[in-house]
């Protein structure tokens, strides 16, 4: 008999169901007052049927079981509450206790109905007059959870409004299955046909509480879920085999076995949709989104392209950051964030708390693309910059050989023309002094620049070393934060070159290289960070010509009179080598302010 097949196999399902809910039951609120719910539903179920697997003698033993469901309604509706957080006070809830175990226990001293023979269901029990008070309990605290339920939904938001939500559809799907009890019970001239749906109600049940708790994070769960369906089906199979035209057992075996075994896959991809509607991603929109991301040459390049597909695909507006760390994402659109790490680069989202499952199945899908590409831009950026470096090196090597070749052979003619002049006049002994000391200079400086660096780091005051310096140029004024030490990992000959080539291009501003008196004030400052110390050389002198700025720190770039254009690029490269910066920068009342980062790697002795 087909209703018996499927009635049987709801016992099983639904205490397998509430097992599982026991086993995930730290992930959702509520879980062991649901599994007592469904162990309460499958024993009332298997009261209904135990007479017809063991004959009218078990009665006493159905009457018992069935006589559990006033309690069982209690369990349901003490889970409503917890599930929904509502906040009802103790005695509710005992009440509700109170008036489901009174109920229970009154129908095990007193039988609450007898067993009568309907058709299509066989040997099933009429309530008396106990049987019917004790229904009305139940009756009355199954309907106390679904007030519970209905209250929370329309207070509710996403995703919580969909777990309530499904946790209501399964109530009431589970009204219109019992409805097959009634045509049973009035004795209707109808097939009990809603009984056949009543497996679907503890799948829906904790299919709407699990799918965001669990099934989205636990691939057993989902698997668990695609079996149950797999078994639902089988059993459906089952029931159905006495239909057809065979006899042998062994052929309709081998009918059921070939029928699962070719559901097996499309009930584990109708799983799948069921935790992730919406998020089905097949090998090709993998493949789309591999080939789309592969012309992306840069990591701003690779963000915008991403951004873009994803925001497609979902529908919505979506940001992809890569590697901004420190950068707080916008509040109100969901973002992929993604960083290095040793493992690879790490794919993580943040605001998706809201965003349905399949979204968010796309997102972490998407992501794992994302990552393989951003790995791909980052190792090419590395590739591409020890390359410059390499070239950089080369032309470096090349200069450095140039300037030692030029400094070698033209420092005898500069000895000649010096001892030519010998027998002239002052002036122009002194002209040609000077002309020659700015092309040794120039040649001093280029071989500087051109040559390999090997620093010399230690540990050691920069305030004391500004103080030292400053106190060689006149009209220079510090600020406080250079009273008191700033301790730094560096080279001090080579931040000792670089102070003294920005306090030259000061004095060289002021005209006093020319004699002209027009002196310029200079100010000295300095900022202790937690990562850093900054040092601020400013002066109120002529300023930076704008066309220049751009391109301020490379050689030649800047030609201040009796300066050899070298001075700002070996500033850039001394602050380069020490893993800082330096940057031309806005500090009024200065117009020229330039501002020199020197990285803190160990913490500052006291």
């Amino acid at each position: 008999m087909l209703i018996r097949a499927v009635l049987g196999f709801s016992i099983v399902e639904t205490l397998a169901l509430a097992g599982m809910l026991l086993w995930w039951a730290d992930r959702v609120a509520g879980a062991r007052l649901l599994a007592a719910f469904l162990s309460g539903i499958a024993l009332w179920m298997a009261g209904n049927e135990l007479p017809n697997w063991l004959g009218p003698g078990s009665a006493d033993v159905a009457m018992a079981m069935i006589g559990f469901s006033p309690l069982t309604s209690a369990f349901f509706f003490h889970f409503c509450v917890v599930f929904c957080g509502v906040r009802l006070p103790r005695w509710g809830v005992a009440a509700a206790y109170l008036l489901g175990g009174s109920a229970t226990l009154a129908v095990q001293l007193v039988s609450p109905g007898e067993l009568v023979w309907r058709e299509h269901v066989g040997l099933i029990a009429i309530a008396n007059t106990v049987g019917m008070v004790a229904s009305m309990a139940w009756v009355l605290l199954g309907l106390g959870g679904i007030a519970v339920l209905l209250t929370a939904l329309a207070r509710a938001r996403r995703p919580a409004f969909n777990q309530i939500a499904a946790v209501t559809a399964s109530c009431l799907w589970g009204v219109v299955c019992l409805s097959g009890y009634g045509i049973v019970v009035l004795d209707l001239p109808l097939y009990p046909f809603p009984l056949l749906g009543l497996p679907l109600y503890p799948v829906i049940l904790v299919y709407g509480i699990l799918r965001y708790g669990v099934f989205v994070s636990n691939a057993w769960a989902r698997r668990a879920l695609a079996w149950a369906l797999l078994l639902a089906l089988g059993a459906v199979v089952v029931a159905l085999t006495p239909l057809l035209p065979i006899e042998s057992r062994w052929i309709g075996g081998f009918v059921v076995a070939i029928s699962c075994i070719a559901l097996n896959g499309p009930v584990r991809q109708f799983a799948e949709r069921l935790v992730y509607p919406g998020g089905a991603v097949s090998a090709g929109d993998l493949q789309v989104w591999r080939q789309a991301l592969q012309s992306a040459d840069s990591m701003a390049a690779l963000e915008s392209e991403a951004s873009t597909l994803l925001s497609r695909r979902t529908g919505t507006e979506v940001r992809v950051l890569l590697g901004a760390e420190g950068v707080q994402p916008p509040a109100a659109v969901p973002c992929l964030l993604g960083a290095p790490s040793s493992q690879g680069w790490t794919i993580a989202l943040h605001g998706w708390e809201a965003a349905p499952p399949g979204p968010r199945r796309v997102a972490e899908l998407f992501g794992t693309v994302v990552a393989d590409a951003a790995e791909r831009v980052a190792q090419g950026e590395q590739i591409a910059a020890r390359e410059r470096e390499r070239q950089l090196q080369a032309r470096l090597a090349e200069l450095g050989s140039l300037a030692a070749t030029v400094a070698h052979d033209i420092r005898n003619p500069l000895n000649i023309i010096a001892m030519a002049v010998a027998t002239a006049s002052p002036d122009v002994r002194r002209e040609v002094a000077g002309q020659v000391g700015r092309i040794a200079h120039l040649s001093s400086d280029l071989l500087d620049y051109a040559k390999p660096w090997k620093l010399v780091p230690q540990r050691y005051d920069l305030a004391a070393q500004v103080r030292a310096a400053a106190a060689r140029l006149p009209h220079c004024t510090l600020g406080a934060a250079l009273q008191a030490p700033l301790w730094i990992d560096g080279d001090p000959r080579r931040v000792d070159q670089a102070l003294t080539n920005l306090l030259e291009n000061a004095r060289a501003a002021s005209g006093a290289e020319a004699g002209v008196d027009t002196p310029v004030a200079v100010h000295i400052d300095a900022e202790q960070r937690a990562d850093s110390v900054l040092l601020h050389v400013c002066d109120d002198g002529q300023g930076v010509p704008e066309e220049i700025r751009h391109r301020l720190f490379e050689p030649f770039a800047s030609r201040s009179p009796g300066g050899t254009g070298l001075g700002l690029a070996i500033v850039a490269r001394t602050l380069a080598a020490h893993g800082g910066s330096v940057a031309l920068t806005q500090r009024p009342p200065w117009t020229t302010c330039f501002t020199l980062t020197f990285p803190l790697h160990d913490a500052n002795p006291s």
